[in-house]
C-alpha cells in the first residue's frame, strides 16, 4: 500500500541501515540495537510521507507490535536470534497493506539468495583474506539472518518504487 514516492523515500533512509545490519551480522551475527533503533524510527519520522492515509500510518504501528511479538516468541521456542526478531518488527511497518503472497515469496527467495550468496562468499581467498575476523565464515550452526532480511526490505522497496509493468 505504500506509494512509489513513498517507497523511494523510504528506501533512502533503509538502505544504509539494510547495510550496516547486513554488514555487523555477517562480521559478528549480531545485529547492533542501534541499527535497531534507527530502523525503527524510520516510521514514525517518514513512513506517513509513504502511505495514502492515516489509518495505514498507524496499521504500521500494528503490524511493528504484531512482528515483534511473533519475534519474541520465536526467540524463546525456535532459537531466532533476538537481533533478528527485533530488526524484522522495526523493518514491518514498511510492508503495510502489501500482498502477502507476493511479500511471502520474497522472503523466501531472499533467504535462499542470501544462504547461497553467503556459502559462495564464504569460500572465496580473496573475501576471505579481507574479513578474517568474520564470526559467520565459519560458524556452522548459524547464520545471519539480518543479511537476508537486510535484503527482503531493500528489494520489496526497490519494486514498489519501480513502475508496475
Amino acid at each position: 500500500m505504500i506509494t512509489s514516492t513513498g517507497a523511494l523515500i523510504l528506501l533512502v533512509f533503509a538502505l544504509p541501515i539494510a547495510v550496516w545490519v547486513s554488514w555487523s551480522d555477517m562480521r559478528s551475527l549480531k545485529i547492533p540495537n542501534k541499527a535497531v533503533i534507527a530502523m525503527a524510527a524510520v516510521w514514525p519520522l517518514v513512513g506517513w510521507l509513504a502511505v495514502p492515509t492515516w489509518q495505514a500510518w498507524f496499521w504500521g504501528f500494528a503490524l511493528m507490535a504484531i512482528v515483534f511479538v511473533l519475534g519474541y516468541l520465536a526467540f524463546m521456542f525456535m532459537r531466532l536470534g533476538a537481533g533478528d526478531a527485533k530488526f524484522a518488527a522495526a523493518m514491518a511497518p514498511v510492508f503495510v497493506g502489501a500482498d502477502y503472497t507476493w511479500v511471502l515469496s520474497l522472503v523466501a527467495a531472499c533467504l535462499i539468495g542470501a544462504l547461497v550468496t553467503h556459502r559462495i562468499l564464504r569460500v572465496i581467498p580473496p573475501i576471505r583474506k579481507a574479513t578474517p575476523d568474520w564470526k559467520s565464515w565459519d560458524e556452522r550452526l548459524y547464520f545471519p539472518l539480518g543479511f537476508a532480511l537486510a535484503g527482503i526490505l531493500v528489494f520489496y522497496l526497490v519494486a514498489a518504487f519501480m513502475p508496475q509493468l
